[in-house]
């Protein structure tokens, strides 16, 4: 195996790590920002968690389409399947019209 090889593999891991770590920061960050009632720091951590699930899902071997795919296919099975905040809300049909709108 050679050296930059190894390096590849180190410098991966690291990636990984940070990712995760990233994500739950946001995650905090998105908690303490629903507290406070801040629309822009809410939305400033929504997009973070899900700009660092799609950086996480890609290091771990998850292209972004299939990534994209999967999340379609669960807001549909949702939408379809009777979920209670789609009984409530709408809000998987919503979504799901929303991401088909998107790939127009």
């Amino acid at each position: 195996m050679s050296i930059n090889y190894q390096l590849d593999i180190a410098r991966n891991i690291r990636t990984i790590e940070w990712l995760k770590a990233e994500l739950v920061s946001r995650v905090g960050f998105l908690l303490q920002a629903m507290l406070k009632d801040r629309e822009e720091e809410i939305t400033e951590a929504l997009a973070g968690i899900m700009i660092s699930s799609y950086l996480l899902g890609s290091r771990l071997g998850v292209d972004f389409g299939r990534l994209d795919k999967k999340v379609l296919g669960k807001v549909r099975a949702n939408a379809l399947g009777g979920h209670e905040i789609e009984k409530w809300y709408g809000d998987f049909s919503a979504l799901l019209e929303h991401l088909r709108e998107r790939e127009k």
